[in-house]
């Protein structure tokens, strides 16, 4: 029996496909082991968002040699489908798999044997025009789960679109069959994820179903306790999906939207399909109708023609939202993406230094959040153990908390009254009353 280990870098979709490889590698008898335990194949899942993941990649196969020199190394994922010969003349890497073929690597390499020179499985990213259906069960506690694949956006600093393909779904049902096979295990909270998760539902290259259908439908799922929905586009979240967010037992009121710049001149650049106008409105209906829920925030910092004028009214903007939280990306220049040949680029200590204002205004906006949180009772997903003998886990409206430790607490989800930051940046709390455990 060989062993094999996998290495994911990258998103949430990022894990949900290695979870779905690695388990037909133990469906055809592999021994799924970890990355130290010597195995004799290592897939490593790549992504390829910055130059970093890209840097990232060729560190884990240094790694990977170093734990055993003699293994199998298969590259898949989107740096595999964006630069398969780059890829290949990296030292130890036996095999490459592009977009279309890294769900069939046990039928293209079966044997997993190492031949004298690389060998490249990636066709034209027109050929990734199916659609595979996944989810993650590494952690016991929180699974992600697969509803969407592809962008037909084309923003002009992305490569999604060339290492993934056009926007494809399952159907309802399909997803639907998936959550159903989730609920059967010990997890308590489903995440959606996808490229362009609010585009669901073209399948076959037409759109049969809507966003709004599928949560409603998830919502029905028994021993689900918990449904999260990540990243979604802000023209895309309409307020018919807000309001049954609001309403629903099992959807959380958490949402990661995906704002880039507060500038509309350099909006337009990036080939966005919103304004600075409908940013303010959907986060505004999202206080109106959920006032404690967590808002992220993606912002690109450095884009070509961010003037420092631009770059302070994008600061200014997210100063005065009422948002929770941000995911700060330096624009880094990507190979075959219309902003690569645009003037006016940014030196990049200066966008390492606008970077980092955004990274201290974003602890001051989760500092915030949190202290709005203090003296509620919220419901708590318990997951790990942490510092100082603590358990932690986050509420339903994603304020991470923290209880003394105790091992009877993990995977269950339970009521507490959220008292004090800590110095870890989590919120110290006490469960309440033994008759508002939610779970025995």
């Amino acid at each position: 029996m060989k062993k094999v280990a996998f290495h994911t870098l990258g998103c949430k979709l990022n894990f949900s496909e290695t979870s779905t490889i690695a388990r037909k590698f133990q469906e055809k008898g592999f021994q799924r082991v970890d990355f130290q335990e010597r195995p004799d194949i290592f897939i490593i899942n790549t992504c390829s968002v910055t130059e970093n993941a890209d840097k990232k990649c060729k560190h884990i196969v240094k790694e990977a040699k170093k734990i055993n020199k003699d293994s199998y190394i298969a590259i898949v994922g989107c740096y595999a489908q964006l630069k398969p010969k780059e890829i290949a003349e990296i030292p130890g890497v036996d095999a490459v798999f592009g977009a279309a073929e890294k769900f069939r690597l046990l039928e293209l390499i079966p044997q997993f044997e190492k031949t004298s020179c690389t060998e490249i499985y990636a066709s034209e990213i027109n050929d990734a025009n199916f659609y595979v259906s996944g989810y993650s069960l590494s952690d016991r506690t929180r699974s992600f789960l697969k509803v969407q694949d592809g962008c037909n956006y084309n923003c002009s600093f992305c490569t999604i679109p060339l290492a993934r393909g056009k926007s494809r779904s399952g159907t309802i049902e399909e997803v639907v069959k998936s959550a159903e096979e989730i609920a059967q295990t010990e997890v308590r909270e489903v995440v959606l994820t996808g490229v362009n998760i609010g585009d669901f539902g073209i399948v076959d290259g037409r759109r049969k179903f809507r966003f709004l259908d599928l949560i409603k439908e998830l919502d029905k799922v028994e021993n689900i306790d918990r449904f999260r929905i990540s990243s979604i586009e802000p023209n895309l979240l309409d307020n018919s999906i807000i309001d049954f967010v609001a309403s629903s037992k099992k959807f959380v009121p958490h949402f990661h939207i995906p704002l880039q710049s507060g500038s509309d001149i350099l909006l337009k650049k990036m080939r966005r399909r919103y304004d600075q106008a409908l940013y303010t409105e959907r986060v505004d209906r999202i206080r109106k109708v959920m006032p404690s829920a967590c808002i992220g925030v993606d912002v690109i910092v450095g884009f070509p023609g961010e003037s420092e004028e631009e770059f302070l009214r994008t600061y200014n903007y997210l100063n005065d939202l009422d948002i929770s939280y941000l995911h700060v990306f330096t624009y880094s220049e990507r190979d075959n993406t219309p902003a690569k040949n645009l003037s006016e680029v940014v030196p990049l200590e200066v966008r390492k230094e606008r970077s980092q204002m955004l990274r201290i205004l974003s602890e001051k906006k989760r500092n915030a959040f949190y202290l709005k949180n203090i003296g509620e009772i919220r419901t708590v997903l318990m997951e790990q153990k942490e510092k100082d003998n603590k358990i932690s886990g986050f509420t339903e409206n994603y304020v991470r908390v923290s209880l003394p430790y105790d091992s009877n607490l993990t995977n269950k989800l339970i009521k507490v009254k959220l008292q004090e930051i800590n110095r870890l940046g989590h919120v110290e709390a006490e469960p309440v009353e033994k008759s508002l455990l939610v779970t025995p």
